[in-house]
């Protein structure tokens, strides 16, 4: 491909955005990666212990060095405090999905099985379909939703990545 590495092949960051909780914050920080031409894969926003500020988790695809000049661009944002990009560091990972899988009488013990596996929890059951919630890194729920497929997934819906750094470290 001349060289050129697609952005599907290029690796994933999680990114982890302290920033101010007031209105447009979100827009603001969605512009500074259109403006350099990445696609934010998830996004997570959610409250601090402090409720003046927010946490939000990005993964976006990219170059380690277009992703540093993104995060440059960020930290002179006047609502965004901290940004760090916890990609090959030691930190919990984790993302959440709800799968609504079409499984009758004859299908449910098996699909109950294959999320029994996975460590997932049954969180609905009708007569026609079930909704499984799991909780893991990005493979694991991959894993499960190939593995679901053929009892055909009514519905899928996934937080994405959330990340936590580990021990002392700020996140």
């Amino acid at each position: 491909m001349n060289g050129v590495e697609t952005l599907e092949a290029q690796p994933a960051h999680n990114l982890s955005v302290y920033v101010a909780n007031r209105p447009g914050v979100l827009a603001r920080i969605a512009q500074v990666f259109a403006r350099r031409g990445y696609n934010i894969d998830s996004l997570v926003v959610s409250p601090s212990v402090d409720g003046r500020f927010s946490r939000m988790t990005i993964t976006a695809k990219g170059s380690a060095e277009g992703l540093d000049q993104v995060m440059r661009q960020l930290g002179k944002l006047v609502d965004v405090l901290r940004c760090v990009d916890h990609t090959g560091e030691d930190a919990v990972v984790k993302e959440l999905a709800l799968i609504k899988v079409a499984a009758g009488e004859g299908e449910r013990t098996s699909a109950l099985q294959i999320a029994d596996h996975f460590g997932a929890k049954t969180v609905d059951l009708t007569a026609r379909s079930m909704v499984v919630m799991a909780t893991g890194n990005s493979d694991k729920i991959d894993a499960l939703i190939r593995l679901l497929t053929p009892y055909r997934i009514i519905e899928l819906v996934r937080t994405g990545k959330v990340v936590m750094a580990r021990g002392e470290e700020a996140t």
